[in-house]
């Protein structure tokens, strides 16, 4: 059984001289929606998330939903084991796939085939496993004979296609994703969809940030409502869905 469990969460970063400059403490508040914390000495940090406490369980898609800046993506960056907790705990079990920044450790100057390897080796894949797969990830890029050239060549598009073939080709038992992942032209981004949707339904659990309300109601159970790096509400995202379609019917029997 894969499970998330968050006690007390913390996660701050230190800047180091700052507390003087209080106009640039402003303009951090404002564009990082952490709150300002005074270390000792000459130091401020920044508290991104606040005392966070939750429980994700086998079967849970959970959809983080608040303003930019409100801590969505840092709390995903610590699920995916990019950020270590300042203060309290994360218990996780389970194979995590993070689809956060699927470009992450490709090297321009290297071939195609070679970065299979490199963002497999990243993924936490075994040389063998990833030599088992290199197949078939190469056939769903459709790059072909591209694949032996520098990837510097690669048009974004085709970086895409790469990246993405690459980092949906390891079934995990928590996928954490910042946003619908939406890559290439028309037909590969039909096949990428159906790829991603069979991805996530095999998965335990999923964790999504997300500023789009339907489609976290179309894929979400739960869903975490966050502000200045804190959780202020849990809500079903179905039944907010039910209401607002119920809304315009309401106001119209009140109007008569």
């Amino acid at each position: 059984m894969s499970y998330i469990q968050a006690k007390d969460l913390v996660v701050e970063f230190p800047l180091f001289n700052n507390t003087h400059r209080s106009i640039k403490n402003a303009v951090l508040h404002a564009t990082t929606g952490g709150r300002l914390a005074k270390y000792a000495g000459k130091t401020t940090g920044v508290r991104a998330l606040d005392c966070l406490n939750f429980d994700i369980q086998t079967g849970d898609r959970v959809g983080l939903v608040g303003h930019n800046g409100s801590g969505k993506t840092t709390l995903l960056r610590v699920l995916a084991g990019a950020y270590e907790p300042t203060f309290g705990a994360l218990h996780l079990k389970g194979r995590v796939a993070s689809l956060l920044d699927i470009s992450l450790g490709m090297d321009q100057d290297a071939s195609g085939y070679d970065n299979i390897f490199l963002r497999g080796v990243m993924m936490g894949l075994k040389p063998a496993e990833i030599r088992k797969k290199t197949e078939e990830i190469a056939e769903f890029t459709e790059l072909g004979d591209f694949l032996n050239m520098p990837v510097r060549t690669y048009s974004s598009g085709m970086q895409l296609r790469l990246a993405f073939a690459v980092s949906t080709s390891v079934q995990a038992d928590i996928i954490v994703m910042d946003e619908w992942l939406s890559v290439g032209d028309a037909s590969f981004i039909s096949k990428a969809s159906e790829r991603l949707k069979r991805l996530v339904d095999e998965a335990a659990i999923l964790v999504i940030a997300s500023h789009d309300p339907a489609l976290i109601g179309k894929l979400c159970n739960r869903a975490f409502r966050m502000e200045h790096g804190c959780i202020v509400e849990e809500f079903s995202p179905q039944a907010q869905i039910v209401e607002q379609e119920n809304l315009p019917e309401a106001l119209g029997m009140v109007g008569h």
